[in-house]
């Protein structure tokens, strides 16, 4: 299953990246799954399961880490943020 995965805030300042394109094992279908499978991947990823509060949607529509995943979705991660 590919799908694309976007990051902002403070995930894509501390994973150096805004964006990834993967093909994911059997087994990952929802976003919490896919969350820790990312997070397993160690250093700079493990924010992914430490960041307090972490929101996430499905193409563009927020979802709790029950949501499905399938492929050609656009999962997107991100903190909470203020703006002043």
């Amino acid at each position: 299953m590919n799908i694309k995965i976007l990051f902002f805030a403070g995930l894509r300042e501390a994973l150096g990246t805004g964006s990834a394109s993967l093909e994911l094992p059997a087994g990952i279908a929802t976003v919490g799954a896919l969350r820790d499978h990312l997070a397993a991947r160690g250093e700079a990823w493990t924010a992914l399961a430490t960041t307090k509060n972490l929101r996430s949607a499905v193409n563009q529509q927020m979802v709790g880490a029950e949501a499905a995943v399938k492929a050609g979705d656009e999962v997107a991660f991100f903190p909470p943020v203020t703006g002043g």
